[in-house]
């Protein structure tokens, strides 16, 4: 490594595909920089951070890597994706963000937390109406809904119910977890739209049946795809994440956005072809190494103050 080379590291989660072909492609590549796992242990407020890009992929689910990766943005350190937004993101404000933009998406509902890890009195509760109008919300949304948690990811927590009993029951069991209902918009069309560095789309088409992308990618130069591709691009230039995927559904040759923002989205080999997997593999290599050389301005992130000496 010559002097002056970037440095890009990685946060990851048990996942293992893709970070060893991320870190050997940029290793193996004749940029002057280096990728490897970023080791914490701990971080003192005035220690520098020695990255010039770290991608994030698992903060979400560790409270400690989020702070560190706020610290380290406001050190000058270039993130994927931003903390800052991440941090404010949620299904519900996603959602929002989708219909605001002018595309179609489930009805969604954000309900209050049924409990809080707070000391708190009841006059602490004082804009809450109460009892909940419940049958007014299944009404609305629709049955069967999907009832899931506001922030995390995957399948964890996700409940199907079909009437106000099923709804109060799980909410009864949600604790202090931020929960939403949405309507299900029944379908055999799902695709998936990777979009990288805020320019490039890959849509997959995905098989519910089967748990994994079909071999045929959706070309984004006409139709179906032009349109889903630009649709996805708009979403995540909304939120400026260099790594996000947007998930669709349609239904009577209606696309409706279920999914508007998932800025750490699996990129294994047990869910996609060798060739779908390297080209994400490529791609996200390629920005994080653009991102070092050109970063691009973080919103949320404070500008140091210029020293009057």
């Amino acid at each position: 490594m010559s002097e002056g080379a970037k440095k890009i590291g990685l946060i990851i989660g048990q996942e293992w595909d893709w970070p060893e072909a991320f870190m050997q492609t940029i290793n193996q590549s004749s940029a002057n920089a280096t990728a490897e796992l970023v080791q914490l242990g701990g971080t003192f407020m005035d220690e520098p951070c020695e990255y010039d890009v770290i991608v994030d992929r698992i903060s979400h689910e560790i409270p400690y890597y989020k702070a560190y990766l706020k610290y380290a943005a406001i050190q000058g350190t270039y993130i994927i994706n931003n903390p800052y937004t991440c941090s404010a993101d949620s299904k519900f404000s996603s959602t929002a963000l989708v219909n605001r933009l002018g595309f179609k998406s489930p009805r969604t509902v954000v309900l209050p937390n049924k409990q809080v890890d707070r000391d708190v009195t009841p006059s602490t509760f004082r804009n809450l109406k109460y009892p909940m109008d419940w049958q007014a919300i299944i009404d609305y949304v629709g049955v069967p809904a999907i009832f899931k948690d506001n922030l995390a990811s995957g399948r964890r927590g996700v409940h199907r119910v079909h009437n106000v009993d099923e709804l109060i029951q799980r909410y009864d069991e949600s604790s202090t977890r931020t929960k939403i209902l949405q309507q299900i918009i029944e379908s055999n069309e799902h695709i998936h739209c990777f979009v990288v560095g805020q320019k490039k789309v890959l849509s997959l088409l995905y098989s519910v049946k089967h748990g994994r992308y079909k071999q045929n990618t959706l070309a984004n130069e006409e139709g179906k795809g032009k349109q889903l591709a630009e649709a996805a691009l708009r979403i995540t230039r909304a939120y400026q994440y260099d790594i996000n995927m947007v998930e669709f559904v349609i239904k009577d040759d209606v696309a409706y956005v279920i999914n508007g923002t998932y800025p750490t989205p699996d990129i294994d080999l047990t869910l996609m072809t060798e060739s779908q997997f390297q080209w994400l593999v490529a791609e996200t290599a390629a920005v994080a190494l653009e991102r070092a050389e050109r970063p691009l301005p973080q919103a949320g992130i404070f500008n140091q103050p210029e020293s009057n000496n």
